[in-house]
């Protein structure tokens, strides 16, 4: 049974997500560092890019970057600040700052710390087996991310895949977020079997972490886009 805020909203009599159209949300590329990595991604059709505001991750970006890309992209893409285990107070400066709304939320946040940041705020959840898939249905809003979890990798980004079909009931109940290990040569495949509304990349894009390489990019928009 779908559980947390909004479920009644978002499913059907049949337990689908009403209009849920397939891969509707695109692309996002997370881990962005530069403006100049920013507006090349979204010259290359990406929906939606991922800034890093967690200081453990080498795709961390800076503050003032965030602010100029959002400056000069918001009218372009959508914007999504990514979190881990932060204070409130530190999610509210950098909205305030750079103007970004959605917030993606990488750690132990409970269900009501997500519904406090509003329906711009949705968790990712990493999955080993079906009973992260339950606990990820705990949480409120129309939007859920689903990754790999990794014991003692950090959150997000580690190039590891999981069971796809483990993904299978949150994307008939939400709009599923699809990410960890997803690359070129597998993307058209997940979207296949998974049919997710949006599918995010970091490390399937990168030369090195943070880095993007501008043709890994191309190859994954166009895969995903055609799939």
């Amino acid at each position: 049974m779908l559980r947390g805020r909004g479920a009644d909203e978002l499913c059907g009599a049949d337990g689908d997500v009403m209009n849920r159209d397939l891969l509707s949300g695109g692309v996002k590329v997370c881990g962005i560092t530069t403006l100049e990595d920013a507006r090349a991604c979204v010259d290359l059709g990406v929906a939606a890019l991922g800034l890093n505001f967690w200081p453990g991750t080498p795709r961390r970006v800076e503050l003032e970057v965030a602010r100029v890309v959002a400056e000069q992209l918001r009218d372009r893409v959508e914007l999504v600040a990514v979190f881990v285990d932060a204070e409130r107070a530190e999610i509210d400066r950098v909205r305030e700052i750079t103007g970004i709304r959605a917030v993606q939320l990488h750690g132990g946040e409970s269900p009501d710390f997500v519904a406090a940041l509003g329906p711009d705020a949705y968790k990712a959840v990493g999955v080993v087996d079906a009973s992260d898939v339950e606990a990820a249905l705990a949480f409120p809003g129309e939007k859920l991310l689903l990754d790999a979890r990794v014991p003692g990798a950090m959150p997000g980004g580690t190039g590891h895949a999981f069971e796809w079909e483990l993904a299978l009931e949150v994307a008939r109940r939400r709009r599923l977020i699809l990410a960890g290990g997803l690359h070129a040569g597998n993307v058209a495949e997940a979207i296949a079997r998974v049919r997710p509304w949006r599918v995010d990349v970091a490390s399937g894009v990168e030369s090195a972490p943070g880095k993007k390489e501008l043709a890994k990019v191309a190859a994954f928009v166009r895969t995903a886009t055609n799939a």
